[in-house]
């Protein structure tokens, strides 16, 4: 049995080592890989900005998980019969989903205004945010 785990992290390792130069063999038109990525369709656009982009979608997918709390905590309340326990928790899930759309809020304009100020102060090239 360790024998099998052994090929199989060597053949999974060998093939780690191996892919990439038989990526850089395929590509003809490059000088020591140079321009591997525009070869292979990847984009040309500042890293900032991407990690800007990253950092906006990540940020608004938490967005949209904290209206669900709060549209959930919502419907608990009005579901709840009058059940003084349950809208307790409801009241409860409602005031955290509220304050961490507060907290993303303030995530998103705090990132903002530093990946702003970077790109002031690393040239200017790329159009803010």
């Amino acid at each position: 049995m360790k024998k099998i785990k052994f090929l199989f992290a060597f053949v999974g390792l060998l093939s780690l080592l191996i892919a990439p130069t038989l990526t850089f063999a395929q590509i003809s038109n490059t000088d020591l890989g140079l321009g591997y990525g525009t070869e292979i369709g990847l984009t040309t656009q500042d890293v900032r900005v991407t990690i800007a982009n990253i950092i906006r979608v990540a940020l608004g997918l938490l967005g949209i998980v904290a209206v669900i709390i709060i549209l959930w905590a919502g419907m608990l309340w009005m579901l709840s019969k009058g059940d003084d326990t349950k809208i307790g928790e409801a009241k409860k899930m409602m005031i955290q989903g509220v304050i961490g759309l507060a907290i993303i809020l303030a995530a998103f304009a705090i990132a903002t205004f530093v990946v702003n100020s970077l790109v002031e102060a690393t040239g200017g090239d790329v159009e803010p945010l």
